[in-house]
């Protein structure tokens, strides 16, 4: 059964960065969760925004804490705007419902954690994000 740690984090980081610079994005910002929200890596690439760091945390964090990918999110927060202002409250602000934060589960399906990118269009976060899970063996649960 493969595990979320340390190392299948970098592969994952170090994926989603390559994919990045293969498609020759705005620089982006990459933070992995586990399964109960603390950070396991984060990087950022030069000239990446400050507050993108950030905004890849909480489309992770938001994803783990819902139980759904951020995009998912994004327009669940369409449709219910009073339910999502209430939990920016509850969240302190954490949550991002934008697309960009992906759920890891492990080969059985468990959530194992999940992975948030910002820098560039949503899609394109999202894109690096589903692809770096997908190399790390894990499975990336977006939508």
């Amino acid at each position: 059964m493969t595990t979320l740690n340390l190392d299948t984090a970098d592969t994952m980081v170090n994926a989603a960065l390559r994919g990045g610079r293969a498609r020759n994005l705005k620089p982006l910002s990459v933070v992995v969760l586990d399964a109960g929200g603390h950070d396991i890596i984060l990087k950022r690439e030069d000239g990446s925004g400050i507050l993108r760091v950030d905004i890849a945390r909480g489309k992770a964090w938001g994803a783990l804490g819902l139980g759904l990918g951020s995009r998912e999110l994004g327009k669940r927060a369409e449709n219910n705007p009073r339910f999502f202002a209430a939990l920016a409250a509850a969240s302190g602000g954490r949550v991002f419902p934008n697309a960009g934060g992906v759920l890891i589960r492990n080969a059985d399906g468990v959530l194992v954690g999940a992975i948030g990118i910002s820098g560039d269009t949503a899609d394109m976060d999202e894109t690096c994000a589903l692809e770096a899970v997908t190399s790390s063996g894990l499975i990336g649960d977006g939508g």
